[in-house]
């Protein structure tokens, strides 16, 4: 209905948390957000159907099926958690932008697509707004392959003349997308390729895995460099999607912030790396339930802590949010260095207004090395705890998907109600948040939210 200005009001929805309390229980983790796109990519590469199981019911899920279905793929929902993907019906070369939003996979599809058409044009790359979404890396590595790049004000339109050709390509920076775009590129290509300085992470090894049991020949070396030799031919697959390991780090942040006790099942202690350490290392607790489920729960007094963000093994970008809500309740001062992305911490804003005492700096505080140094980004953050949190009155707006999970966390450890909006960026990583959050003792419920009307010119 119009409003009086003559605009409509938009109703969505929000969360209103009512905390202070222990958070006390067990959750499962969904399949990892991380994978499971990749692998719906993926399965366009096999000359018949894939079957992906552990799916996570997740808005990231949605945006790639509604773009592989514009192409002409078959989706089909087997139950809850089981995809079929059949990639025989393809019949485009145009990449329509998902009606539920954006997200990363069109720059993927462009590698993945141009084994089979030799022109392919793919929408602009989208995403939080966490820095500078940069595709040169995919990009170059496509014409390093012999394909040719155009960027045009809709997306990029990737070209070939002859089959694909393996080739060497070193990554100036080991990031996951461009790996993946390796990949895609070099499994059917002709020959051989050499990936130097990729990326190493769970994700990328169990994508290697999956490209494997469709027919693909990859060897890894224990450093950074991943060998294909070129097929002719891939076929589908059966795949399990492994257990999302940023989830499990939000879920054991939350069980000590609020100093709870959290099960959390489906998660491969292996792939939380050095994130258990960093956990000990500030008074977190934890003990092995069985091979795929943890406990987390505080052991002592908290203490603050100087983490650097960096790329697998190092401590991951997506694992701090929540962890900066931890670090709030530690004694003592603590820093963040962001060395993945440039601009990540416009969260701790709204963390202030709860309680927290930080503050930002456009220096270097740590010894990582970092992109940004001397570029003017407000990549460190300084905390200073423990600091109580209050509820405000007015709402919490999230920025970005993990952000999102850390306002969560902080409304839990919070006295009084919050109220969350924005929560669209949230539910792209993560499903069926209220339920599982709620069956942990956290008072937490999905409101009907009016937006505020917006004034015309």
């Amino acid at each position: 209905m119009p409003n009086a200005l003559g605009t409509p009001q938009q109703t969505t929805y929000a969360y209103r948390i009512e905390g202070g309390y222990p958070v006390v229980g067990e959750i499962t983790c969904l399949g990892a957000k991380n994978f499971a796109t990749k692998a719906m990519v993926a399965a366009l590469l096999g000359e018949t159907p894939t079957v992906l199981t552990n799916v996570p019911p997740i808005g990231d899920v949605q945006i790639t099926a509604e773009m592989l279905m514009g192409i002409g793929a078959r989706v089909e929902q087997l139950d809850e958690t089981t995809l079929l993907i059949d990639p025989t019906t393809v019949h485009s070369s145009t990449v329509p932008l998902a009606q539920s939003g954006s997200n990363r996979a069109p720059i993927l599809l462009l590698g993945a697509l141009l084994h089979r058409f030799e022109r392919v044009s793919v929408p602009v790359v989208g995403g939080c707004q966490i820095g500078a979404r940069k595709v040169d890396f995919h990009l170059d590595a496509i014409q390093r392959f012999g394909g040719l790049v155009e960027e045009t004000p809709e997306g990029y339109v990737a070209q070939r003349v002859q089959p694909l050709r393996g080739t060497h390509i070193h990554l100036p920076y080991p990031s996951v997308g461009a790996t993946e775009t390796c990949l895609f590129l070099s499994v059917l290509a002709e020959g051989r390729t050499l990936i130097s300085n990729a990326a190493i992470e769970p994700e990328i090894f169990e994508l290697i895995t999956m490209l494997r049991s469709m027919g693909a020949i990859i060897f890894t070396s224990p450093g950074r460099d991943i060998r294909v030799e070129g097929v002719k031919r891939l076929t589908g697959t059966r795949m399990t999607v492994l257990g999302d390991r940023i989830e499990a780090a939000s879920w054991a942040s939350l069980a000590c912030a609020s100093d709870g006790d959290v099960t959390v099942h489906g998660i491969r202690p292996d792939s939380l790396g050095n994130f258990l350490s960093y956990y000990q290392q500030v008074g977190g607790g934890f003990e092995f339930v069985d091979a795929n489920s943890i406990r987390f729960f505080r052991r002592r007094k908290l203490s603050p802590a100087i983490i650097e963000t960096d790329v697998y093994p190092g401590f991951s970008t997506d694992w701090q949010q929540p962890f900066a809500v931890l670090l709030t309740q530690a004694d003592g001062i603590s820093i963040i260095h962001e060395t993945v992305y440039e601009k990540r911490f416009g969260y701790l804003k709204a963390l202030n207004r709860l309680g927290a005492r930080t503050q930002l700096t456009t220096h270097c505080l740590g010894s990582v090395p970092c992109r940004y140094r001397d570029m003017n980004y407000e990549h460190s953050a300084i905390i200073i705890g423990p600091t109580p949190f209050t509820a405000v009155d007015e709402e919490i707006v999230i920025p970005d998907l993990r952000a999102g999970l850390a306002y969560v966390i902080a409304a839990a450890i919070a006295r009084g109600t919050s109220v969350i909006t924005g929560i669209h960026f949230l539910e792209r990583g993560y499903g069926n948040i209220v339920p599982r959050l709620a069956a942990m003792n956290l008072k937490i419920e999905r409101i009907p939210y009016r937006m505020p009307a917006v004034a015309e010119a």
